[in-house]
């Protein structure tokens, strides 16, 4: 029922989440990313802004510092629903930092709406690695589906505050080659 998916982001499939799993409850913040990695690559300073210009490595590094891993992008929609089956967990500008709200850069976590599970910037602020390759789905019914097995480039999810509301929904993806690192991608650890 999202109007505004792009053709990377169908068919429409059902999905299977069928191990409980944890995700953070922000975007990782600089100053949780300095405690561990001993260093802030963000060009935006603040202890409370999530950590961004980092790369997908350095993303996935942080959360094997803390025994984490990145989400997969079945997780992170699942997460980002808060239990809704629409496009926003609530009212866009109540929930999320995108362009429409006037914003230039992230802000500090926890200053919107959380969703349903307690869970704050889900969509908008900054986009998060996902441990998925990207690649198309499948029209198949998927089980903790992973992603490809190898690609050229890493998922990404919830939008920034770069973004409009076109893409700063629930089943909104984007993509990166690896290495790449702005000021609008940033990192969310899960666990199982």
């Amino acid at each position: 029922g999202d109007a505004d998916c792009k053709p990377d982001e169908s068919p429409v499939h059902a999905v299977t989440i069928s191990k409980d799993f944890w995700i953070g409850e922000t975007a990782v913040t600089q100053a949780a990313y300095q405690k561990v990695m001993k260093a802030n690559p963000s060009l935006h300073k603040g202890e409370q802004l999530p950590v961004t210009f980092i790369n997908w490595a350095q993303a996935d590094a942080y959360c094997k510092a803390v025994e984490m891993r990145l989400p997969t992008e079945a997780e992170y929609e699942y997460a980002a629903r808060g239990g809704s089956p629409t496009a926003h967990y609530g009212e866009p500008n109540d929930i999320a930092w995108s362009y429409v709200t006037g914003v230039t850069q992230a802000h500090p976590v926890r200053q919107k709406q959380p969703n349903k599970y307690g869970l704050y910037d889900m969509l908008g602020n900054v986009w998060v690695w996902m441990s998925d390759w990207y690649g198309p789905y499948s029209a198949d019914k998927a089980v903790d589906p992973k992603g490809p097995a190898t690609g050229r480039e890493r998922a990404e999810r919830g939008g920034s505050w770069f973004n409009g509301p076109r893409t700063v929904r629930v089943s909104s993806r984007d993509f990166h080659l690896p290495e790449y690192r702005y000021t609008d991608v940033s990192v969310r650890c899960a666990g199982n």
